[in-house]
């Protein structure tokens, strides 16, 4: 796999002046996308205003008709995006995957299926209704992988029959399929509890988290205040666990600044990295030729790989369980 360096390189040398020309597009397209949103609300707040003076709104109404702006802007927004952003994925994303490894493919359309979102046990809900896009999948030094985006959703209703949505997770998932069926099962999650509350507290509720299984404390304080682990073999999971390992999983947490899951089931290793938005979309309200965002998509996919690499140098030390 290539190194961080060698892909920014391509990514300046290579894909730079193609951005520089889909910037040009993404100005134009900005200043489209303001003119239809002030053209639109306009449309809905005289629409409101006309309901108002007609008296025939009602509070059950009025919440239905902001919710209908919002999802009529999401639609149109994606209307008027749909081609800028197929070709930033076909001339900036694709290459990138290529030049990160060859035997990586890239299916801009697809995403992880749900099975694998369920037989991770990363989250204890399950999902109501899934989506996700940007598939990548290949081989890496034997080890089949895919990651994609991903969000999973819970369907609600209250007492009226009003349905709404949560987030059970948004972000990055990634399967790794180690052909080496472990025993247990094991997941190491963030540590919120501990953070929030505290040792003594935290702990507590560590320890009685009743959907899940034991809760297995390691010997790494730094690690600990990070993570909670739990499992349904102590041994096998401190096996797992090596101290390399879990400075790995610290060094990943501290360089992506998010929310990290994985777990250990059948014969996967899963993988999840909470972002809370569509990774590989492109921004039109913020410039393309910022090291920043163009950075972004480089860390994001070298630190996916990365944790594939890393984790098998630990595939001869799993072989003995």
């Amino acid at each position: 796999m290539k190194s961080v360096s060698e892909l920014t390189d391509f990514y300046y040398k290579t894909l730079y002046p193609v951005l520089q020309k889909l910037e040009d597009e993404r100005k134009v397209l900005r200043h489209r996308l303001i003119q239809v949103a002030i053209i639109y609300t306009l449309f809905t707040a005289f629409s409101l205003l006309v309901l108002i003076k007609l008296e025939i709104i009602e509070i059950d109404f009025l919440i239905f008709l902001g919710f209908a702006y919002v999802v009529g802007g999401g639609i149109l927004y994606k209307y008027f995006t749909k081609d800028y952003t197929k070709a930033f994925k076909e001339k900036i994303i694709a290459p990138l995957v290529k030049e990160l490894d060859k035997n990586l493919k890239y299916f801009p359309q697809m995403h992880i299926p749900e099975m694998s979102f369920t037989r991770s046990r990363l989250f204890t809900s399950r999902p109501d209704k899934v989506s996700g896009n940007d598939l990548i999948k290949g081989q890496i030094q034997g080890v089949a992988l895919q990651l994609s985006d991903f969000h999973a959703q819970k369907k609600h209703k209250d007492s009226k029959g009003r349905t709404s949505w949560s987030t059970i997770f948004q972000g990055l998932f990634i399967v790794s399929d180690f052909n080496k069926d472990f025993k247990a099962k094991t997941v190491v999650l963030p540590d919120s509890a501990q953070s929030t509350f505290g040792d003594l507290v935290g702990n507590w509720l560590q320890s009685n988290n009743f959907s899940r299984n034991e809760l297995v404390k390691m010997d790494n304080p730094d690690f600990e205040k990070e993570f909670v682990v739990y499992s349904s073999d102590q041994i096998e999971a401190r096996y797992i666990l090596t101290h390399t390992l879990m400075q790995r999983l610290l060094n990943y947490k501290k360089r992506s600044k998010h929310p990290l899951y994985i777990s250990f089931v059948g014969g996967n290793i899963y993988m999840a990295i909470e972002y809370n938005k569509d990774l590989f979309e492109p921004s039109v309200f913020h410039s393309l030729l910022k090291y920043k965002i163009a950075m972004e998509y480089v860390d994001t996919l070298h630190l996916a790989i990365s944790v594939v690499e890393e984790l098998k140098l630990n595939q001869n030390l799993w072989s003995k369980l």
